[in-house]
């Protein structure tokens, strides 16, 4: 799934597109793409042709879109394999393609927007924006926590979250209400490089395991945002359809049996909710 900096990437790359774009048309090909609008594909359409795009926004693995009334936001998740590519008005259908929104951008011309989605977990909804702390956040983001590289995010107040749960820390790492932006990939990538074993209570971090913690998170993010992101197949890109090279750079994950770049000892892969954890035993102990 998109983690943070697939998200961030995706949303640099339509922010000169759409921002300032009038909303020409709209076509849904697919209602399975808009899960999260409940009025369905009439509604969505309707509520969006005409206006025009202000602003590029995200939080966690959410980005939106906010229109010219200020009251509502194109609001997208990408889901496992959701895509958002920038096309010209006439570009042949993308094989997975579910809603194409077409734009005419006072400089750039005439765009189309085409949200294509292979496995349609993925979705689009016009949502109505609420107040959180003196911005402005679509109602479905609003549980959704801050992300370690927002400037508005609190360490302090993560600390303190961390010390109420006894439950291990990579668990707490993706859960989006704690700190957004966090999947599986940079996980235990920031948990590696911080030397930490993701079984770990969070409980029993130290306040300067947590402070490490929190700059490798960051650094990690930063450094993949760099990068382009992590792309393991075609499933992931940008609006440009180009896949990221964060993947070279991977220390832990999608290692297993390989030596550890730290230390030479076997990374170890085991199961985790679902899916597969990835650690080095001598380097990241379990105290």
């Amino acid at each position: 799934m998109p983690e943070l900096p697939e998200v961030e990437v995706v949303r640099a790359g339509l922010a000169p597109a759409a921002i300032g774009s009038l909303i020409t048309a709209v076509s849904v090909f697919d209602e399975r793409a808009l899960t999260r609008h409940p009025a369905g594909a009439a509604d969505f359409v309707a509520r969006l042709e005409g206006r025009t795009f202000t602003a590029a926004e995200r939080r966690g693995k959410f980005l939106w879109l906010p229109v010219d009334a200020g009251d509502a936001a194109l609001i997208a998740h990408l889901g496992m394999s959701g895509q958002m590519l920038l096309r010209t008005p006439d570009a042949a259908a993308e094989r997975h393609e579910r809603v194409r929104i077409h734009l005419e951008h006072p400089v750039h011309g005439e765009l189309a927007v085409v949200f294509s989605d292979q496995r349609t977990f993925g979705s689009l909804a016009v949502d109505a924006l609420v107040s959180d702390g003196g911005s402005l956040i679509p109602s479905q983001v609003a549980h959704i926590a801050r992300d370690p590289i927002d400037p508005e995010f609190d360490d302090e107040a993560f600390r303190g979250s961390l010390r109420r749960r006894g439950s291990a820390i990579k668990r707490v790492l993706l859960d989006q209400g704690v700190i957004s932006g966090i999947g599986n990939i940079y996980a235990d990538e920031s948990l590696w490089a911080a030397r930490i074993h993701p079984e770990t209570p969070a409980s029993a971090l130290s306040t300067q395991a947590v402070r490490r913690l929190l700059a490798e998170v960051r650094a990690v993010l930063v450094k993949a945002l760099a990068e382009g992101g992590t792309s393991f197949d075609a499933q992931y890109v940008n609006v440009n359809g180009q896949a990221g090279y964060f993947a070279h750079s991977l220390n832990a994950y999608g290692r297993g049996g390989q030596p550890c770049p730290r230390c030479g000892g076997d990374v170890r892969r085991e199961a985790f909710m679902n899916r597969s954890s990835h650690y080095c035993p001598r380097c990241q102990r379990r105290r």
